[in-house]
């Protein structure tokens, strides 16, 4: 029997080791850790014919050296030309195939998040993420990443990203779920992803249309809107002329309105009106818009 130890130096009683070489109950051995580094020159173990001693440096040659610095300058190549993760010690390694085919659900995801972080109550303690859909038979760990990027980018500024917003989250008392579901439900696949603390909760959902993502959810009501630019998001009792003011108004004070979409439960209930502005109306517009007693509520969200 032979022993090589190549892992920690401890792991072996060298003392023992050595009687046990010299009474013939060991053949021989192989070390390049010990007990005590750099091995005193004086040191039993060097003067043992039966063992093979090497210095515990093999990365730290030249040749290794050169090889970790291309590796490292190829993985870096890689993130910055194709989006692919590899090796990395705290985040997960995506290829560049996957990472190509996830890309636009990654940008979506983060502008889910922005949007959510809004209308969210303040300090939520919860946010669940919920794929429906073939979306949930594919790695959603950069999905995410990127939509708890978004939530948090409100908290964190520029400073968070697909990496430390775990931690962030974390630090900041936010427990994030995944949820998966494989068959689809109104749509082929669904982002939807909720947050909220004692009850009060905020949700929305989206999807794609061919290449085109599409806001679909904001809490209880069903909507399409582009995830981009200015929304004005506007609850207000559903009743005849609403749209037409609410144009006049924007047009006094040269906010052009880019699209519109419409929701209610039943006529003359409660609508949702998300509105994508090519500018922010500002608080006076706001304030002028409350002023009608069938608007409850009315903001402006960044995405």
């Amino acid at each position: 029997m032979k022993i090589v130890n190549c892992a920690r130096g401890g792991l072996i009683a060298e003392a023992v080791l050595l009687q046990a070489i010299e009474a013939g109950q060991i053949g021989g051995a192989a070390l390049d850790v010990f007990e005590e580094e750099p091995l005193a020159a004086d040191h039993p173990l060097r003067k043992a014919k039966k063992i093979i001693l090497t210095p515990h440096l093999g990365a730290s040659t030249a040749e290794a050296q050169e090889s970790v610095g291309i590796e490292i300058a190829e993985a870096i190549r890689d993130y910055l030309t194709e989006g692919a993760v590899r090796n990395a010690v705290n985040i997960p390694s995506v290829d560049a195939r996957t990472m190509a085919k996830l890309r636009p659900q990654i940008d979506f995801g983060f502008r889910l998040g922005r949007l959510l972080s809004q209308i969210a109550p303040a300090r939520c303690d919860r946010l669940n993420i919920s794929y429906a859909g073939k979306i949930g038979e594919e790695e959603t760990t950069p999905i995410t990443r990127s939509i708890l990027k978004g939530f948090l980018f409100g908290a964190g500024g520029k400073e968070v990203n697909e990496v430390n917003a775990p931690k962030m989250a974390a630090n900041l008392g936010l427990k994030v779920s995944e949820t998966k579901q494989a068959e689809p439900g109104e749509y082929a696949d669904l982002i939807s992803v909720r947050a909220g603390q004692d009850g009060k909760e905020a949700e929305v959902s989206g999807t794609f249309f061919g290449t085109s993502p599409h806001i679909v959810r904001i809490n209880d009501q069903w909507m399409e809107a582009r995830p981009e630019g200015y929304l004005l998001l506007m609850e207000n009792k559903d009743r005849p002329g609403i749209v037409g003011w609410i144009g006049t108004l924007l047009g006094k004070h040269k906010v052009n309105i880019a699209s519109m979409t419409l929701s209610r439960s039943a006529p003359g209930s409660k609508a949702l009106s998300v509105l994508n502005l090519d500018s922010d109306p500002g608080e006076p517009v706001l304030k002028e818009m409350l002023a009608d007693k069938d608007i409850t509520s009315v903001r402006v969200v960044k995405i």
